[in-house]
């Protein structure tokens, strides 16, 4: 299966021997961070530094004024993390060592965003703004996110792009130093704490017959629970036992017209933009309620509008079943990556890398993607280049 690492341009910029060490793990491409969120990123063999700080979301070359001009929300430029076109220069040396590269680009989750920007914030239903959450519903947000992909993905030489986070931002992320985690919520508290209460979403609630004070309302009672320790059940069923199936049937209908369409007006502007043969692929979870960076998509919805998906294999391979299922029923000819995390400290299974690869191209895995090249040590990327090397 064609494979490709993801990096960042810090981890390639100012080291000779990044693209080479990178070409030599035996994988076909780099998925190559072109506009990304605030991290701090380890860079265990680079000659001049082993901690990178960016500190605020950032596209990693410079912008086109043209595109911006008069814009109230624009790209901020990156610090000296990336300075300059720090993604030109990094693609020019991957590229040079024969991998092909294609860009990787963080949409919805901007935390200065949010910060200086408030109104974009998704704001939960005790009034709460999370400022590293930009609600996908409003206008000017959408807007923004549509024209910073067209950009931030169809960079110099690139041949495709991955879009993370193309879709609803909630509660599960972790800010700053996180400390979020005395509550177990599960899936239908996560969801609760994710519904979104700024005006627009309050309009189009009521566009489902739903009043969003009184929405607002029977949320915070359905969690009450929740906070004194009891269960709030897992997958749909949870939320619409915390809900009420109706309910939460109408919450869900809205928030899926908002990604969906989302989805396909962002697909589209890349493609407006892009060179012939140019790949979209968007990071996904097959469960729509879902939020965060791999964004929730409707399986049949997203490979009618991307060229493919990009799946969190990690913690198993199971979540490839609905894309595939939906591959086998029409959807021929569409990419369906398996994303496994190789770096052990972060809970990755390099050593079990080949065994995982053939489960997942058992359960219809056509590529697969590895997080993260630059993160990993060398010990890890001994076992990366061992199972390449037995897959091939």
């Amino acid at each position: 299966m064609r494979t490709s690492a993801f990096l960042y341009p810090w981890d390639v910029n100012g080291d000779p021997e990044a693209a080479a060490r990178t070409a030599a793990l035996g994988v076909h491409q780099v998925t190559l961070a072109s506009a990304y969120h605030s991290t701090r990123a380890l860079t265990p063999r680079h000659p001049r530094h082993r901690i990178v700080t960016a500190r605020h979301a950032a596209v990693l070359y410079p912008v086109d004024e043209e595109r911006w001009r008069g814009r109230d929300l624009r790209p901020y430029p990156a610090g000296d993390w990336a300075p300059g076109d720090a993604y030109g220069e990094a693609a020019a040396a991957l590229a040079g060592a024969g991998l092909e590269v294609h860009t990787w680009v963080v949409l919805a989750h901007n935390s200065r965003m949010g910060e200086e920007h408030p109104r974009t914030s998704v704001v939960n239903a005790y009034g709460d703004r999370y400022p590293w959450a930009p609600c996908v519903a409003q206008p000017a947000t959408r807007a923004h996110l549509t024209a910073l992909a067209a950009e931030a993905a169809v960079r110099p030489g690139a041949a495709g792009t991955e879009l993370e986070s193309l879709g609803w931002y909630g509660l599960a992320h972790l800010h700053a130093h996180d400390k979020t985690a005395g509550v177990p919520l599960g899936d239908a508290g996560q969801y609760l704490m994710s519904l979104c209460f700024c005006p627009v979403c309050a309009e189009g609630y009521g566009g489902q017959g739903l009043d969003a004070e009184e929405l607002a309302s029977f949320v915070r009672a359905a969690l009450e629970p929740v906070w004194r320790g009891g269960p709030s059940g897992g997958g749909w069923a949870g939320v619409e036992k915390l809900l009420g199936a109706g309910t939460a049937a109408a919450t869900r209908v809205w928030r899926d017209q908002v990604a969906r369409s989302l989805q396909e007006e962002t697909v589209e502007a890349v493609r407006s933009t892009a060179p012939a043969g140019f790949r979209v692929l968007l990071h996904a979870d097959p469960e729509s309620f879902h939020c965060g960076a791999n964004a929730g998509v409707d399986p049949g919805h997203v490979l009618s509008v991307a060229d493919g998906v990009v799946v969190p294999c990690t913690g198993g391979a199971g979540l490839l079943t609905p894309f595939a299922r939906e591959m086998r029923a029409g959807a021929r000819g569409r990419v369906l990556a398996a994303n496994f995390t190789v770096v052990s400290g972060m809970g990755g299974r390099p050593e079990a890398l080949a065994a995982d690869a053939a489960r997942a191209a058992e359960l219809g895995a056509t590529e697969l993607r590895l997080y993260h090249a630059g993160l990993a040590s060398d010990a890890d990327l001994d076992a990366v280049r061992g199972a390449l090397a037995e897959l091939d």
